[in-house]
C-alpha cells in the first residue's frame, strides 16, 4: 500500500486505486490521475486470491482496476477515467494535459468521436492482439489475428493524422484516446523482446511510432507505467506457459 501523486488531491476526499502492477488498464487509471494532478493511495491486489476488498469493491466481475472515491467504488478503466474527468474538472498537472481529458462539454461531436476511438482500442486493437498470443489457435488463425491488429493500427494512424499534425489524439494536448491507447504502450514495448512480434512499426505507422516515443517521454506516463524489464520477464514466462499448455493439449 503506497501513496502516490503530489497534485490537487481528491478534493478533500480519499482516492484509492486497487490494481495489479502489470495491468494496462491500471496504467490508464494512474495516467488519468497523474494528468489531473490528483493524489491517491495504491493497493496491489493478488488476483489469484481475490481479496475481500476487491470482492466488496467489484462483486460483479472481481477485476481491477477499481477506484474508491470516499469509499465508493468505480469500476472499468475507461469509466474510471471519465469519472475522474467529471469529478475533478478543474484539475490539471501540466501543460501536456488539458483541464479535461475529454473534449469540452459544449462539443458533443468531438466527445463522441473521442469515445469512438477510445472504444476502438479495446474492441479492435486489443481483440486482434490477444489472438496473436493464443497458443491454442492455428498458425492461420494467429496470422489472421496479426492482420486484424495491423489493420487496427493503420486505422489509428489515420485518426492520428487527422489531429493537428499527429501530435496527440486529443490535438495539442493529451486526451481520452491517448489515455486509452497509452495503457498498452508498455505492452507494445515488451511485445518484441517477449514474443518476437513488433506491434508498432515505424515504417508502416510512422505517426503512431512517434506518438509512442512522445508518450514515453511524458512525465505523467513515466510515473504510470510498470518497469519494462519486469514486464518483459513476466511476459516471457506467461508466453512460455501458454505455448506449453497448447502443446500439451495438442498431444492429448
Amino acid at each position: 500500500m503506497a501513496a502516490a501523486g503530489d497534485g490537487a488531491g481528491g478534493g478533500g476526499e480519499q482516492l484509492t486505486v486497487l490494481g495489479a502492477w502489470g495491468s494496462p488498464f491500471l496504467v490508464r487509471v494512474r495516467l488519468a490521475l497523474n494528468l489531473k494532478g490528483l493524489s491517491y493511495e495504491y493497493v496491489e491486489v493478488d488476483l489469484a486470491g481475490k481479496s475481500d476488498l476487491l470482492l466488496a469493491a467489484n462483486p460483479v466481475h472481481a477485476k481491477v482496476p477499481v477506484l474508491l472515491h470516499a469509499g465508493r467504488p468505480v469500476c472499468e478503466s475507461m469509466l474510471i477515467v471519465e469519472y475522474l474527468d467529471e469529478a475533478f474538472p478543474s484539475s490539471s498537472s501540466s501543460a501536456a494535459a488539458a483541464t479535461t481529458i475529454l473534449p469540452a462539454a459544449d462539443d458533443p461531436y468531438a466527445r463522441a468521436v473521442a469515445r469512438f476511438w477510445a472504444a476502438f482500442v479495446d474492441g479492435e486493437l486489443l481483440s486482434g492482439w490477444m489472438g496473436i498470443y493464443d497458443g491454442g489457435k492455428t498458425g492461420e488463425e494467429r496470422a489472421a489475428a496479426l492482420a486484424r491488429t495491423r489493420a487496427a493500427l493503420d486505422a489509428l494512424e489515420g485518426a492520428l493524422r487527422e489531429r493537428a499534425g499527429g501530435r496527440w489524439f486529443g490535438g495539442e494536448r493529451v486526451g481520452l484516446v491517448d489515455v486509452s491507447l497509452g495503457g498498452f504502450v508498455p505492452a507494445m514495448l515488451a511485445s518484441e523482446p517477449t514474443t518476437g512480434v513488433r506491434i508498432v512499426d515505424a515504417d508502416r505507422t510512422p505517426l503512431l511510432a512517434a506518438w509512442v516515443e512522445r508518450f514515453c517521454a511524458l512525465e505523467e506516463a513515466k510515473a504510470a507505467m510498470p518497469p519494462l524489464e519486469r514486464l518483459i520477464a513476466a511476459g516471457k514466462k506467461r508466453y512460455a506457459d501458454l505455448q506449453a499448455a497448447a502443446a500439451a493439449a495438442a498431444s492429448e
